[in-house]
């Protein structure tokens, strides 16, 4: 059986569902997972399928300050060759990124620790989750002979800043990378040597049975909309609520309900107060996934007017389950979202938003169910989690028979190993 590693900086956390599902469909294809965390996660876990994660999750930093030192000289003096050629990759992309060579010398350090623990794991291959810290973690494993990596970049965080990340390097170095849309495509394209651009693959984040086995259900016929997602700057929950308060203003009947947490709740919540809308918008916090299938389906409309996206996984659910969408015609959603099940608005646009929220209100019940049945067909088409994970797996175990087995390292020191690392 092989043996994949998934590397992420914090796992599980709230948002990651998207990549608890791809771990969990690649086991059932019969690929043996094991799980790193590079740090723990300080949310509040509230989903029962997050918390039994958790407890399958090593993470990196468990070994405190001593261990990283360690982990680092035992790297050092036991493959002193390829700790050379590791240490001077931690200096090229940590030179004038914006984490600086320190960090970099820590992720160096990290890099150590995972090497024993995968050694010992026998794993073939590491995945990682996003072209920040994962991707140079299990790019510096590699250079000390640890097993080939491969990342999934999802933006925005790494096109905001892809030279301070060193986003070519990293993937001139991955035995393959995948973006999660055409527009992530092209974006690596962008930023990555032509010579490389074979190794950039499509997968889309995709949705489990939760999402695709529901049959359609009835609109509610009260006009309610909800926004669920991280409350923050990017998702353009402040202007949302400027936007219902002038249509309640103009005497527009409608109720938002705000789905999630994050470091905007106060400023969300102020401006709420502001405009007397204590009665019509509602934060719940974070919630579980069955919980966000619950909120979907109360909703005649799902609304995310972001100004910095990937692709959206919360739209996808939303399609999923028969409600048309309203979001901004940005990175990889025009992919997903056209007129044919939804509307895509000028990102930043409080007209073009509160407009769209007046046409789907005013929208027939019927037109809105054959919206939402276009939506849900091309989710079903495009985004099945059991179809992409096969791509993924397709190219993580082909390192099997090119390594001829998982990487193994017989020397790992007895206080690196994973069962008698001190907790922080």
């Amino acid at each position: 059986m092989t043996t994949v590693a998934y590397l992420v900086n914090q796992y599980p956390k709230v948002s990651h569902s998207f990549i608890r599902r791809e771990i969990l469909a690649l086991e059932a294809q019969g690929v043996n997972i094991c799980r790193y965390s590079i740090r723990p996660c300080p949310d509040q876990l509230v989903d029962p399928d997050d918390l039994a994660e958790l407890d399958k999750t090593q993470v990196l930093l468990s070994v405190g300050v001593l261990g990283l030192g360690l982990a680092f000289i035992e790297v050092m003096f036991s493959r002193p060759l390829a700790f050379v050629k590791a240490l001077g990759l931690a200096i090229q992309i940590g030179w004038h990124s914006d984490r600086g060579l320190g960090r970099h010398f820590i992720y160096l350090a990290e890099a150590s620790v995972l090497l024993f623990w995968l050694g010992e794991a026998g794993v073939d291959h590491v995945h990682a989750h996003f072209g920040t810290n994962p991707a140079a973690v299990a790019m510096l494993c590699h250079a000390l002979g640890g097993p080939s990596y491969s990342f999934t970049v999802h933006g925005p965080d790494e096109f905001d800043k892809p030279q301070m990340l060193h986003l070519a390097t990293k993937v001139a170095h991955a035995k393959f990378v995948v973006a999660v849309s055409s527009f992530g495509k092209s974006q690596l394209y962008r930023w990555s040597h032509p010579q490389h651009w074979p190794k950039i693959h499509i997968v889309h984040c995709g949705l489990d049975r939760l999402f695709l086995d529901q049959p359609q259900i009835a609109l509610p016929e009260a006009p309610q909309i909800v926004c669920i997602g991280r409350l923050c700057p990017a998702k353009g929950q402040l202007l949302l609520v400027e936007a219902v308060s002038q249509l309640v203003q103009e005497g527009i009947a409608l109720t938002l309900t705000l789905v999630g947490d994050g470091e905007s709740r106060t400023a969300i919540e102020s401006a709420i107060a502001t405009a007397q809308l204590e009665e019509v918008i509602t934060i719940t916090g974070w919630v579980g996934s069955s919980h966000i299938r619950d909120y979907l389906l109360k909703a005649k409309v799902k609304v995310l007017p972001s100004f910095a996206e990937g692709l959206p996984v919360v739209l996808m659910e939303a399609l999923a389950l028969g409600r048309p969408v309203i979001s901004t015609y940005i990175a990889g959603i025009p992919e997903l979202v056209d007129p044919k099940n939804g509307w895509l608005i000028p990102a930043g646009s409080i007209s073009a938003l509160k407009e769209a929220i007046r046409v789907s209100l005013a929208t027939s019940t019927a037109q809105l169910l054959e919206m939402g049945q276009v939506g849900a067909d091309r989710v079903r088409a495009e985004h099945n989690i059991e179809t992409e994970v096969m791509k993924l797996s397709r190219r993580c175990c082909m390192n099997r028979s090119l390594l001829g087995g998982g990487f193994s390292d017989p020397d790992c020191p007895k206080w690196i190993k994973i069962e008698d690392s001190p907790q922080l």
